[in-house]
């Protein structure tokens, strides 16, 4: 464990303790905030606003896709990204956010030296340069089980807002949405079908009061109008409609996703117009293609198998399909 500061200036690692000048007030304001905190890069700017952004380890595609979606839109209005670069959802989010130049904050449960997952190594290097890595605990603590539920406190309290992407009944995504209940953050969350489980946390945070995201541009301009409306005006950060946002890079997009569509035939053209981030089986796919036109059996499982080998679309659990995520 390293625990003097020269050995922290070395290795890049700051340090910071909550009478210092700089700590975030964010946590400050707050009772059981953590007395201490190392972190390498930069900390959250307290006059910027910033969304925390969490969900299941084990997401969906329908997830998976969202979470990029929010995130990147979230980051590219100048919107700090919070998050625990978790596997699935966190992680997803965050190396969204980093990807249009946008600035994420990722907290640790264990020493900001250690990448844990160690599949999130690429992001953790480049969040030391477009955010900061951040823990309460010092240098060379391994993550523990015992540690997460105590980082989430810190990744709700940094931010203004929690947005919540998927969570199961019993989750500790849920458990922190109640944290940033108690430090007295607004929380949003992305609606599912009633029938899948890992959108079940979501819909019952939206029963019990929570603001559904429906699409980011709608998400961002109501969290601005809230935030502004206890903090007053803010610069730097860029005004979005659905007409006009993004429009450079919604072009690109476009352009990229013509010369996809442009070398597909005509059933394949079907098959994606039925088809979402949420899997469907055979039978639904069939019925809904059925409706619209006269088509067999087994013409649509030739069509399906071809179009997972060309990556077009993703099989899950052998019999399912969506939208390659």
């Amino acid at each position: 464990m390293v625990n003097t500061e020269n050995e922290l200036i070395k290795r890049d690692i700051l340090h910071i303790t909550k009478e210092d000048e700089g700590y975030p007030m964010h946590l400050k304001e707050l009772s059981g905030s953590p007395a201490e905190l190392y972190y390498i890069g930069s900390l959250p700017d307290d006059n910027m606003p910033s969304v925390a952004i969490i969900g299941a380890r084990n997401c969906s595609g329908y997830g998976r896709q969202m979470a990029r979606e929010f995130a990147r839109e979230i980051a590219a209005a100048g919107i700090q990204v919070i998050s625990g670069m978790a596997r699935g959802i966190d992680g997803m989010a965050q190396q969204a956010a980093v990807s249009v130049g946008g600035k994420s904050y990722a907290v640790l449960g264990c020493g900001v030296d250690i990448c844990y997952p160690k599949e999130n190594k690429e992001l953790y290097v480049k969040l030391m340069d477009s955010g900061g890595i951040i823990s309460e605990y010092p240098p060379g603590i391994p993550a523990r089980a015992e540690h997460f539920p105590l980082r989430n406190r810190i990744i709700s309290g940094l931010a203004d807002a929690l947005l919540v992407i998927e969570a199961r009944e019993r989750s500790g995504t849920l458990i922190t949405a109640n944290m940033a209940l108690e430090q007295g953050r607004e929380i949003y969350a992305l609606p599912g079908r009633v029938t899948d489980s890992l959108s079940y946390g979501c819909n019952r945070l939206i029963y019990d009061g929570a603001y559904p995201a429906v699409r980011p541009y709608e998400f961002i301009d109501e969290f601005l109008s809230r935030y502004e409306s206890k903090k007053g005006k803010i610069t730097g950060v860029e005004d979005i409609d659905e007409k006009s946002r993004n429009s450079d890079k919604i072009a690109v997009f476009e352009a990229a996703k013509g010369n996809v569509y442009k070398f597909l035939s005509a059933g394949e053209r079907k098959v994606l117009g039925v088809l979402d981030y949420t899997p469907k089986s055979v039978s639904e796919i069939f019925y809904e293609l059925s409706e619209m036109e006269d088509i067999k059996i087994q013409e649509l499982l030739q069509l399906l198998t071809k179009m997972t080998v060309k990556h077009l679309i993703d099989c899950v659990d052998g019999c399912n399909y969506s939208i390659k995520s």
